[in-house]
């Protein structure tokens, strides 16, 4: 059940948030790097 919500919400992910894989992790704003660490902690959930 936890491994569907944590695919599911990856898939949100992918749709809803922008992509910042292109650009310099040390010149994120705050907020971008949230966004990061949101998608890495979902994506590490996932994949579990």
């Amino acid at each position: 059940m936890r491994k569907v919500f944590f695919r599911f919400l990856a898939k949100l992910n992918k749709c809803l948030l922008p992509r910042i894989s292109k650009r310099d992790l040390n010149r994120l704003s705050k907020t971008d790097k949230l966004i990061v660490a949101w998608r890495y902690w979902v994506t590490r959930n996932a994949l579990d």
